[in-house]
């Protein structure tokens, strides 16, 4: 699986659409040689904690263009985002925290962070392979949402950083965590490229059957992070179809077209 974010126009596609006024970044801004651009600082002490035996940290992406990217290995989050506005001023597109307390407290558990095993909703929190039906928690109402109670969103990720435009996180998830079976090995890349797209790519291999849908669930402001909400910001999707869901956000399981529906 691959996304990719161009930031200016790519990135309206992966926009959460929310306000999320709640997370703010403490930074300083320092001038550019050669630009006028702000740069976000945070201060990477404070991402370093140990969680379940394992230590956390910040890692920083950065192109020939001085766009950046942050992560957090705690959840295998993104954290920041650097990219220039139309004047070419460096502006960070992503709402999140400047401390790895300040995503573990947060009451948004999600910000910015690679989700699995299963992204969305699994109604009733059932599924059955091979005749074998299998229970998770309930975390939505009556539904299981992005992995379950503990997803890979709280889980502290193995980093390596192979050059200054790459991140890979790893993670094995072993059979029957959160109720999937399986024992699944997930690798997820970031890379920063001189085009200044940021790319996600997911891998997963299991020894059983099983079900997974990882992808990443960071909450975009292309006004700036704690600029205030996006009430200002315009969505266009290219689509025929869509898919109507229930009450509780399960699709219906069928598509129908876009074609008389409101713009």
């Amino acid at each position: 699986m691959k996304q990719t974010l161009k930031p200016g126009l790519a990135a309206i596609f992966l926009l959460a659409i929310t306000a999320c006024n709640e997370p703010k970044k403490v930074n300083e801004t320092t001038e550019q040689a050669d630009t006028t651009a702000t740069t976000v600082q945070l201060d990477s002490t404070k991402f370093q904690k140990e969680i379940d035996g394992k230590k956390t940290n910040l890692y920083v992406l950065k192109n020939k263009n001085n766009v950046q990217a942050a992560f957090t290995n705690y959840g295998g989050r993104l954290v920041s985002l650097l990219v220039p506005d139309k004047d070419g001023k460096l502006v960070d597109v992503v709402v999140g925290f400047d401390s790895v307390d300040g995503f573990v407290n947060s009451s948004e558990p999600y910000f910015g962070a690679t989700i699995g095993r299963y992204g969305n909703r699994i109604a009733k929190g059932k599924f059955s392979l091979d005749g074998k039906q299998y229970t998770l928690a309930l975390n939505n109402g009556q539904n299981t949402l992005h992995g379950g109670k503990k997803g890979f969103q709280a889980v502290v990720w193995d980093a390596a950083m192979p050059d200054s435009q790459t991140l890979v996180l790893t993670y094995l998830s072993k059979d029957m965590e959160e109720g999937y079976p399986g024992n699944l090995k997930v690798k997820v890349t970031y890379s920063l490229n001189d085009d200044n797209e940021l790319k996600m790519d997911y891998e997963a291999t299991t020894d059983k059957k099983t079900v997974v849908n990882l992808t990443n669930h960071a909450f975009f402001n292309l006004n700036g992070e704690g600029s205030g909400d996006i009430l200002n910001h315009d969505l266009q999707i290219f689509a025929d179809l869509y898919t109507p869901v229930d009450t509780t956000l399960i699709p219906l399981g069928k598509n129908v077209t876009v074609k008389g529906t409101s713009v």
